[in-house]
């Protein structure tokens, strides 16, 4: 089963399993986690963190390592994903209904996307581990590859200094990047339950001409945008999701 950080104690209604999006990890919801004032099932997702790693990275096998947790925990769940865990939680709805009571899909959609995030596989790549005694190391090698300083703080979230090795299998996602930008063809039964599409006013994600795609595998969607955020909303605007968060699971 995938690692899981809870946050928070069981209360009468279902816990909310929160799903992070490429190269996060569960820790990337804490201050969502401590804030929702729920019981918060927050997980590595496979090849990520402390989770097992696998020889695929495909989303109904996201969707099944996240039905897992569910099922160990209660009979259903609130499920929030980000990006990746976005498609994730998508593909869980679609395929285990039974097993959600209301979803959050943060900034993403069911749809291809045309870019890709090899670059910073590559990135990663780059760096000689060797010397890496600590993350200041790492950060100066990686400023060769990524000039965003606020990307490579989140990149080297990933990083075990010690070891030195990165928690992510680089590997795997390098060769299932089309997958995992991708979106799965299938002749999938709609989902009826509630879900809510929260976007970024800043961020491209989720787009009008993405609304027709959507609504027919979700017709009961709901949309939402937080005017100043970017695609990591979640980390952008913490008291505006956490709010968005609360008005919708109720």
């Amino acid at each position: 089963m995938l690692n899981i950080v809870e946050h928070g104690t069981p209360q009468d209604r279902p816990p909310l399993l929160l799903a992070h999006g490429l190269y996060g990890s569960a820790r990337n919801w804490g201050v969502i986690a401590k804030r929702v004032e729920r019981h918060c099932l927050t997980v590595d997702m496979r090849n990520h963190g402390a989770s097992p790693w696998y020889d695929s990275h495909s989303y109904p096998d996201l969707a099944n390592d996240l039905a897992q947790v569910i099922e160990a925990h209660g009979v259903c769940a609130d499920v929030v994903g980000h990006s990746m865990g976005g498609k994730a939680v998508m593909m869980l709805a679609l395929t285990r209904p039974d097993l959600i009571r209301r979803a959050v899909i943060a900034d993403i959609a069911p749809v291809t996307y045309g870019h890709s995030q090899q670059p910073m596989i590559d990135a990663m790549r780059a760096i000689d581990l060797t010397a890496v005694a600590t993350r200041g190391d790492a950060d100066r090698q990686l400023q060769a590859h990524v000039d965003d300083a606020g990307v490579r703080a989140f990149l080297l979230q990933s990083l075990d200094v010690k070891a030195p090795a990165w928690r992510l299998n680089l590997d795997v996602l390098s060769r299932e990047m089309a997958k995992i930008t991708g979106w799965p063809e299938g002749d999938f039964t709609p989902f009826e339950g509630d879900i809510l599409f929260l976007s970024g006013g800043r961020s491209d994600y989720v787009r009008p001409e993405h609304r027709p795609a959507i609504k027919a595998l979700f017709p009961n969607a709901k949309f939402a945008k937080i005017p100043q955020a970017g695609h990591w909303l979640h980390a952008d605007t913490p008291r505006e999701f956490v709010e968005s968060l609360k008005v919708f699971l109720g």
